[in-house]
């Protein structure tokens, strides 16, 4: 873990542990001043104060969950927030991402700002989220080198309902109906998908002080459990794919094939900047 976090350079190492354990937490690659921004950032959005005349995507806000412990989920917060706008598309993430992907250009596929309530305690199944694997969302696209970038907006462990991954579940390849980020019953999802892995069940919480940032394989199965704090646990989700990441057809429906426009054809890249953005190297 020595990637240096001024030039965003990931040494050799680092990559090949990437590669091998389907994840890999990054040193501190933000600052606390950063992070205040974005905590701040939060409380806008969350109550409906956006930058520009932006709106939320698919008006998520219309669809919030009633139970006050539940999860709460924006996609595409770039949309709304110039912080987070500044945050996914900026080079911290960017570079260490296309290291690790081993590409040279790569775009945003969209971005997810997630607010996990505070149970205080209470014994509760609302705030969880449930083992799946990203790709069984994803696809539609032409292929599983993907990445998930999760940036800590305060240190996260289990007791605040910090994310956990299964080390080298990627290596089993996709299951099609590992499409369970909603499902919260996590030991009777683990039972389900446990075959799919060979048995072999390694449940390795990811402990990140605020400001780091665990980057997963979409194929990397993960899922996260309640929020026992008394504060809400907050994180910024950038996922990312490479530039020539194309739509492959007759696949799961993902909201972003519509930004292809009418009548999209097998093959087609995602390549429309405005709503794919090309980071910088």
């Amino acid at each position: 873990m020595s990637v240096d976090a001024s030039s965003c350079q990931v040494p050799r190492e680092d990559v090949a542990a990437y590669r091998d354990r389907g994840y890999w937490i990054s040193p501190k690659l933000f600052s606390d001043e950063q992070i205040d921004r974005l905590r701040r950032a939060f409380e806008r959005m969350f109550h409906g104060d956006f930058d520009g005349d932006g709106w939320s995507y698919e008006d998520e806000f219309a669809k919030l969950p009633d139970d006050p412990q539940a999860v709460r989920k924006l996609t595409n917060g770039w949309w709304i927030n110039h912080e987070v706008r500044d945050l996914v598309l900026g080079p911290q993430l960017g570079r260490v991402a296309a290291a690790l992907m081993q590409t040279d250009a790569i775009r945003l596929w969209h971005d997810q700002v997630v607010w996990k309530p505070p149970a205080g305690g209470t014994q509760t199944k609302a705030g969880n989220i449930g083992w799946h694997q990203d790709y069984a969302y994803w696809n539609c696209t032409t292929t599983t080198n993907m990445i998930t970038a999760w940036v800590a907006l305060q240190d996260t462990d289990l007791a605040n309902g910090g994310m956990r991954t299964l080390a080298g579940s990627h290596r089993s390849g996709l299951l099609e109906d590992a499409d369970t980020f909603y499902e919260q019953d996590l030991d009777a999802l683990a039972q389900r998908f446990a075959v799919h892995v060979g048995g072999r069940w390694v449940d390795e919480p990811c402990l990140l002080k605020a400001g780091q940032v665990s980057f997963h394989h979409p194929l990397c199965f993960h899922g996260s459990g309640p929020n026992t704090s008394r504060r809400p646990r907050l994180a910024v989700i950038a996922h990312y794919m490479p530039a020539d990441c194309g739509y492959k057809a007759g696949r799961r429906y993902h909201r972003n094939i519509r930004f292809l426009g009418p009548c999209p054809r097998d093959g087609q890249p995602f390549d429309d900047d405005t709503y794919f953005p090309l980071l910088s190297s």
